[in-house]
């Protein structure tokens, strides 16, 4: 059976994400552990796209994560054009498929994206960001990178011979 072209296995992928995002995180409602998975769409274009594809697929993610929760508009666009760029960046240095390159990149980049929105946001002065970033931001970027090594086990075929574009 022939696999649809590589391009279109990326795309269907990402939007497997992006339902997730709709249907299964919801299960997670309030826990520190629930994964997100518009992120984990985000780095899995951008670290198989040029920097600058990333760089706009994060600004657009951020965009509308911002609509929906405008507590400081414009942060999570900052923050996730900034790791899209390093998704696609990455992609040049590193084997995208490596999982545990990709699990190690997924945590970091959820947390330092956590990081990024509180300074863009001005929160950073607040007295609860010890908390958000020490405990918060760690639990939360272990369930994103452990729902990124799954999606990455599941659809390595898929995913292995999407082209840079």
């Amino acid at each position: 059976m022939k696999l649809a072209p590589p391009r279109l296995r990326l795309w269907i992928v990402v939007l497997l994400l992006l339902a997730a995002q709709l249907a299964v995180r919801p299960w997670f409602a309030a826990s520190p552990l629930a994964p997100d998975f518009l992120l984990v769409a985000l780095l899995t274009f951008a670290m198989r796209s040029r920097p600058g594809a990333g760089a706009a697929a994060g600004f657009v993610v951020g965009l509308l994560g911002d609509a929906v929760a405008p507590t400081a508009f414009g942060a999570g666009a900052f923050a996730l054009t900034i790791i899209g760029y390093a998704a696609g960046w990455l992609k040049a240095v590193v084997f995208a498929d490596n999982l545990l390159v990709t699990v190690v990149f997924v945590f970091a980049a959820s947390w330092l994206r956590d990081v990024l929105e509180l300074a863009a946001s001005g929160a950073l002065r607040a007295g609860a960001v010890g908390t958000q970033l020490l405990v918060l931001s760690p639990a939360t970027a272990i369930g994103t990178a452990a729902a990124a090594a799954v999606v990455l086990l599941l659809f390595r075929s898929w995913l292995h011979s999407a082209p840079a574009s």
